[in-house]
């Protein structure tokens, strides 16, 4: 019984869920009116197309009967029509509409919230009187008078007079009102002639014989002076047709029917904010809590059409702005898009000027490797020293000829065996013990020796010994160098060495090395793009975001070659900067990458501003390459998600600690990891930590170590905050 109860409790929370609302959308016009149809439009396809709602649509022709008595019988009307249907919420287009909604509210729609779109004059209508807010909300129409006018003189700035054209529609009577108020402004700058009360054939008179330097500001004409009707349509198209001088307007749909455009009120961008606020109400919002729109959402557009006519040219320094019937033009329509491609393609060309130029230092420095190493064997032969080095279980991986020649073997019959294969066993096992000792002290060990050959002879032997590491930090072995002093020849000794390869494309390797995330970065919005326009999703505010994400990511990696040659530039100044916004910068750059791998990066900092003198990009690139390697290290071992960071300010210093999760560092590794060229990442170049203590140490006068800290990996960076002397020494790092 409880299961069945259950069940018919969700299934009727889920019908009551699901029932749509009803809504009276109420027109103070009628349908075929543009402005009507529009509004009708966004709200269809915004409630009845997504099954959010039912409307219901009544129109009450007020342009063209607007008596008390007609007024009164819409009122008897409506109170038959809707005496058995109720309503969740009413819209009203239009000063008509909200007027006689309001005036009927308790006979017809008792406690039914109201929303309101197209009011002129909103004081008039008494909102705060009597609690009257309480159920209403809505978006106030405000047409601009003085930005049109500013706008028509701008684009003729010849102009002598302007001809206002109004009708006595209630609509146009609070326009008149606000020309009024306007004009006086211009007294000096323009003659006005304002026409609201005349027939229409005397009206096409008037316009087809004015003058040059004119212009027409059309506001309404539904009505002329002998009570003849037309649409909206009609009456401007009658003027168009007779005038020798541009139109302008103040309604989007008067836009493509013979006005050249104008700061215009929208009907779509008033009915798109009015839906917004019946989606609240209808969610339960109360409306009094919705505040009333009261700037309305206007636009400069204009018609392409009417712009070739009369020959104007939209002003240089205006930037947002619609033009209609514009002839399409792939570049003014993806121009960002264009811009961008291009953008993209020279940093890539760039980038592969940059890889082949590293790669043809790389096979230079490759062959000047095999070319030494070449040398340097030949070197060991020449030394009539005999040399040789063993791994750490004794066996031989190299010797010289000298050496070779001193066993009377072949260097081939020398590489893998060991001691006991050449000496005698005491002897063998007395230099395996010492080698043992030598191995576990890592140091050196010097000592002279009577050595008995294979043939029966004795040479008195000098031996230096030590133990070397490989790459990685792991001890590879000893290697050992004799002189035969037997003869009393003295015998140059020489140290092995190998110099780095000339410069290595150090600079190519260390931008490749920055350049990585935003590259990355990039190929992510690249790809969101291409779903998007193929998802039809392609809108100018997307385009816009894609642009501005991309413009992030190509002017840091501008700002990097900036950063390195500033690096290398000996006049480069220290100035004070936040650590915390270095961070936040930082962040910007690698914010996304650290995302997508489900990372969590913590920053904790107690105050906003925490102050570090020094050299701000760079200290930036230090924060780069730690976060971006703690972040590796967490995706390839596939342990831990968080990255903490931690910013303070402790006396003269500022203490930036970075740990995470991707646990400890191996202690025989941790001791290498600011060395340069040492990587345990076959693709990494073994140069950021370096890099990074250079720059924190040698040029900021600060301190950057490593150490692990409850199974954590910690680096811990300490620099100046202040000018007032050098604190380097005065640096500790506690662990």
């Amino acid at each position: 019984m409880r299961f069945v109860l259950l069940f018919i409790i969700v299934t009727f929370e889920l019908f009551a869920t699901t029932t749509p609302k009803n809504i009276l959308l109420v027109h103070s016009y009628h349908k075929g009116y543009k402005w009507s149809d529009d509004i009708s439009k966004v709200f269809e396809n915004r409630f009845e197309l997504r099954g959010d709602a039912h409307i219901t649509t009544i129109y009450m022709d007020t342009k063209r009967v607007n008596t008390p008595t007609y007024i009164d019988r819409l009122f008897k009307l409506y109170k038959e029509q809707f005496k058995q249907r109720n309503f969740d919420l009413i819209v009203t287009v239009d000063n008509n509409a909200l007027a006689f909604v309001m005036k009927y509210h308790e006979q017809l729609f008792k406690n039914v919230p109201i929303v309101f779109l197209g009011i002129n004059n909103l004081d008039g209508f008494k909102i705060k009187e009597n609690n009257k807010r309480s159920y209403i909300t809505g978006v106030v129409e405000e047409v601009d008078i003085e930005k049109n006018i500013d706008l028509i003189l701008k684009i003729h700035p010849t102009l002598k007079k302007l001809v206002i054209i109004n009708d006595h529609s209630r609509t146009g009577y609070a326009i008149k009102k606000d020309i009024y108020r306007v004009l006086p402004k211009y007294k000096d700058k323009l003659e006005f002639e304002y026409i609201d009360d005349i027939e229409i054939s005397n009206l096409k008179r008037k316009v087809k014989n004015l003058s040059n330097h004119t212009a027409i500001l059309w506001v309404l004409l539904f009505k002329d002076k002998t009570g003849q009707n037309f649409t909206h349509i009609e009456s401007l198209k009658v003027v168009r047709k007779v005038a020798r001088v541009p139109l302008y307007g103040l309604w989007d749909f008067y836009l493509g029917e013979g006005i050249v455009g104008g700061v215009l009120t929208s009907a779509t961008a008033q009915a798109y904010f009015a839906s917004k606020m019946v989606s609240k109400i209808l969610k339960g919002a109360n409306p009094e809590k919705i505040p009333i729109l009261k700037k309305s959402p206007n636009k400069y557009m204009f018609d392409y059409n009417e712009l070739q006519a009369y020959n104007i040219h939209i002003p240089k320094n205006m930037q947002i702005y619609e033009v209609i019937n514009k002839p399409f033009s792939f570049y003014e329509e993806y121009k960002h898009l264009v811009w961008l491609i291009f953008s993209i393609i020279a940093v890539i060309t760039a980038i592969l000027i940059l890889l082949a130029t590293n790669v043809a230092r790389r096979k230079k420095s490759e062959l000047a490797l095999t070319n030494q190493l070449k040398f340097i064997g030949v070197l060991m032969d020449t030394i009539p020293n005999p040399i040789n080095y063993k791994n750490l279980n004794g066996q031989y991986l190299g010797c010289n000829k000298a050496f070779a020649e001193l066993l009377g073997k072949k260097k081939e019959e020398i590489f893998g065996r060991s001691v006991f294969d050449f000496f005698s066993r005491e002897w063998a096992v007395e230099q395996r013990d010492k080698d043992k000792e030598l191995l576990k002290n890592e140091g050196t060990n010097q000592f002279e020796k009577t050595l008995h050959l294979a043939d029966g002879t004795s040479r008195v032997v000098t031996f230096n010994k030590t133990v070397y590491s490989n790459i990685d930090g792991n001890i590879g072995g000893i290697v050992s160098v004799m002189d035969d002093v037997t003869e009393r020849i003295q015998q140059k000794q020489f140290m092995i060495q190998q110099s780095k390869l000339a410069e290595m494309g150090e600079m190519v390797g260390a931008i490749a090395h920055q350049w990585n995330e935003p590259l990355v970065e990039l190929s992510a919005i690249l790809q969101d793009m291409e779903f998007s326009y193929a998802q039809n999703e392609m809108s100018e505010v997307k385009m816009k975001e894609f642009v501005n994400e991309s413009m992030v990511q190509i002017q840091y990696m501008s700002q990097t070659l900036k950063d390195f040659r500033n690096f290398l530039k000996p006049s480069t100044k220290k100035v004070f900067f936040c650590a915390k916004k270095a961070l936040d910068d930082v962040q910007e750059i690698i914010g996304r990458q650290v995302f997508y791998a489900h990372i969590n990066l913590n920053i904790t900092c107690k105050d906003d501003y925490v102050q570090v003198y020094g050299y701000e990009n760079e200290f930036k690139q230090v924060l780069l390459n730690i976060i971006n390697n703690a972040k590796n290290k967490i995706v390839s071992k596939g342990y831990g998600k968080n990255i903490n960071i931690t910013i303070e300010s402790k006396e003269k210093n500022t203490h930036i600690k970075i740990s995470d999760d991707g646990r400890a560092i191996s202690k025989k590794i941790i001791n290498f990891l600011f060395d340069p060229y040492f990587t345990t990442n076959k693709d990494g170049t073994g140069l950021g930590l370096y890099m990074a203590k250079v720059i924190v140490e040698d040029k900021m006068n600060g301190k950057i170590d490593v150490y692990n800290y409850f199974d954590k990996a910690t680096f811990e960076i300490v620099v100046p905050s202040t000018n007032n002397g050098d604190y380097s020494e005065n640096i500790t790092i506690r662990r």
